[in-house]
């Protein structure tokens, strides 16, 4: 097992997954009463990155699906995560609340965490690296949000609501903007 490619995958993940970015989104979801089950979404998250690696081309060829379009329904799903987040509003409601639904799997680990970018990303890294590499850099990274999820609570403490509150509108923009270019890059290219 190659180390070096692992580490080189786990960073290029780290990156594209952004769950230090996606901490106001997060925060704000619990702030408005959502249900964040860390262990439901890390699992979520994770079978969908291991799917991706392993069947990723064919999920998609399955629903006559190409990437562009998979990345355009993700970029409309972040989209209005962001305009929750300016706005004030909910889009994403738990309809079943009194059986115990969450937003662990919608929008959490999809497409907070395992969302079009992360998982088109996981296919591309296959022409550089091998699948050993790549499962051991979503393994990594699976711990690495399985741990901040679990202490989200306490993130949320320690930042205090000034600074949630200014990071929710900030990021509500970045999350818009992000939505665009991935709009115009699909869309125009």
């Amino acid at each position: 097992m190659n180390f070096t490619a692992i580490l080189s995958v786990s960073l290029i993940l780290f990156s594209v997954i952004d769950i230090i970015g996606s901490l106001p989104v997060i925060i704000s979801m619990r702030k408005q009463g959502i249900d964040i089950r860390p262990t439901v979404a890390t699992f979520s998250a994770g079978f969908l990155m291991i799917s991706f690696l392993f069947f990723g081309a064919a999920i998609l060829s399955i629903f006559h699906l190409d990437v562009s379009s998979f990345a355009l329904a993700g970029a409309l799903i972040i989209f209005f995560i962001g305009l929750e987040m300016i706005l004030g509003i909910r889009f994403f409601r738990n309809e079943h609340e009194e059986e115990g639904d969450s937003g662990s799997i919608v929008p959490i680990a999809f497409p907070i965490l395992a969302g079009a970018g992360t998982l088109t990303t996981i296919i591309s890294l296959k022409a550089q690296f091998g699948n050993m590499s790549i499962l051991g850099g979503i393994l990594v990274n699976l711990a690495i949000i399985f741990i901040i999820l679990r202490s989200i609570d306490w993130i949320a403490i320690k930042m205090g609501a000034t600074v949630i509150s200014t990071l929710r509108k900030v990021f509500g923009i970045v999350l818009i903007a992000i939505a665009i270019q991935m709009c115009k890059e699909h869309l125009f290219a």
